[in-house]
């Protein structure tokens, strides 16, 4: 059996002098054209009440390109400039389903450069990607083939803060559910332990942020010393950014092999609802939190999980995974953060997060069989009292 699904293959690719200057224009353009959109539909709101589609913001690009001050806007792309209008309309949506804060203007130096080709904007022939405006098709260095038959829908183009260029293609690909299997897995994520299964399995947190954390520091100080505008203060910022690229690209690699590994050995897979944003607010683990990429475990869990035929099961954020008694059920009173192992008047004496880990996977399995919710009486929320993990974590 298998699930068609849109899977997105990132390669990196090496452009001419001239296909360079020609995507740096088009991404000032995207940049322009969205800050602009907003800034209309922002004031259109507060000073008349008034809310702008995309097709009025369409429309508006076309009367931009034809002023004196923005005619530039015609010597790139079109497909690009639209694809930013969408973007921004999406953004809104989200906004006003409460999913996401209000749109931000996008910054040149802090911003993702990057500019969207649909089908109407690339040619695809024989294995080659030219997109529009740019005659030549563009050096792909191919990291792994795309699938038989298959043709990009959608193309991305980006550069990255280290100078690297990258072309993402969006691709409909068929992918085969894995075979049934009767294991499940609790996970209790951790610091020392980036994740601890409720097998009795600890995997060590790499820390890569911490392995760096001397030649950031060094980059970080050569590029303090160079004086601002100039070029050797640019070169000294790429060389910070290759530092931060090398930490997320080998902690991307470590977490994508992490959790194929997981959703190949299990059928259910259980994890706790973490409240990441609340946990760095602890100001001495923020950066070993930040470090340790819990947000970015649990997707890559639930689109693999999504794709292969897996169930993800998450149990509420109030669970009491490290208090109580994976024996008797008892729930202890505290459980301070410098407490790694203790012992449950039943008896039963527990490593920390190996019984959470247990009570996680125990809770989950419950969900699943009853398709219900874990979250055991409020009375904690109502006295003020943090989730479990938050609470560890804070008591330090």
């Amino acid at each position: 059996m298998t699930q068609q699904v849109k899977r997105a293959f990132k390669c990196r690719f090496y452009p001419t002098d001239e296909q360079a200057a020609e995507l740096s224009r088009t991404f000032g353009c995207v940049r322009l054209v969205y800050n602009k959109a907003l800034e209309e539909r922002t004031r259109a709101w507060y000073e008349q009440q008034r809310r702008i589609s995309y097709v009025q913001s369409s429309a508006a690009l076309t009367q931009w390109k034809k002023t004196a001050e923005l005619a530039f806007l015609a010597e790139v792309s079109s497909v690009p400039l639209q694809q930013a209008l969408r973007h921004l309309q999406g953004a809104f949506g989200n906004f006003f389903a409460r999913r996401a804060k209000y749109p931000r203007f996008k910054s040149r130096k802090k911003s993702r450069a990057s500019a969207e080709y649909t089908r109407s904007g690339f040619t695809w022939r024989d294995g080659r990607l030219t997109l529009a405006k740019i005659p030549e098709p563009l050096d792909i260095r191919w990291s792994r083939p795309l699938p038989p038959g298959s043709e990009p829908t959608t193309v991305t183009v980006s550069q990255d803060s280290a100078g690297r260029w990258f072309v993402s293609l969006l691709c409909d690909d068929d992918v085969p559910a894995l075979p049934a299997s009767d294991k499940a897995v609790g996970i209790d994520a951790g610091l020392t332990s980036l994740a601890t299964l409720s097998t009795g399995e600890k995997i060590a947190n790499p820390r890569y942020e911490r392995k760096d954390r001397a030649r950031l520091a060094k980059a970080q100080r050569e590029l303090s010393r160079k004086a601002k505008g100039s070029h050797n203060r640019e070169k000294a910022r790429r060389k910070v950014a290759r530092v931060h690229a090398r930490i997320t690209d080998r902690r991307r690699d470590f977490l994508h092999k992490l959790t194929t590994r997981l959703v190949r050995e299990n059928q259910t897979v259980v994890i706790e609802d973490l409240t990441v944003r609340n946990l760095v607010k602890n100001h001495s683990l923020a950066r070993a939190i930040s470090d340790a990429a819990w947000t970015r475990l649990r997707s890559m869990l639930e689109y693999k999980c999504a794709w292969y035929g897996r169930e993800l099961v998450v149990v509420d954020r109030w669970f009491p995974s490290s208090k109580l008694c994976g024996a008797c059920g008892t729930i202890a009173a505290k459980m301070p953060l410098n407490v790694r192992t203790w012992t449950c008047d039943c008896g039963a004496t527990h490593d920390r997060d190996v019984n959470a880990a247990r009570t996680v996977k125990a809770a989950g399995l419950a969900v699943s069989a009853c398709g219900g919710g874990v979250r055991p009486q409020r009375e904690n929320s109502r006295t003020g009292q943090l989730p479990a993990k938050q609470e560890a974590l804070t008591a330090k």
